[in-house]
């Protein structure tokens, strides 16, 4: 049990989030009328969200629809050059810290 919890420990978890959260704004069908929202002011019964759209704004920006994505979501190309900055860091310290490169 001791050598499954050292190796979950030295896991790049957040690593995998950042870049399974690419792939599923990728997936996403920015046009259709029904989505799963895991916002949580949405869950309480606001209307508003400043973030809302986000995810689909960034799935149309990648399809190259930059004027749609930015009426749905200005913030979208800054999303993107923050997620690919940490994945960046990520990396770099993974690879500087258990000697990968």
């Amino acid at each position: 049990m001791k050598q499954f919890t050292a190796y979950l420990n030295r896991f790049p978890m957040e690593l995998v989030f950042w870049i399974g959260s690419l792939a599923a704004i990728l997936m996403l069908d920015p046009h259709s009328g029904s989505h799963l929202s895991l916002c949580p002011l949405s869950q309480l019964g606001f209307d508003w969200c400043p973030g809302c759209g986000l995810g689909r704004s960034m799935n149309l920006l990648a399809r190259g629809d930059f004027q749609a994505s930015w009426s749905m979501h200005p913030l979208a190309m800054l999303a993107y050059a923050v997620i690919f900055h940490r994945i960046w860091n990520l990396i770099k310290t993974l690879k500087t810290t258990h000697n990968y490169g």
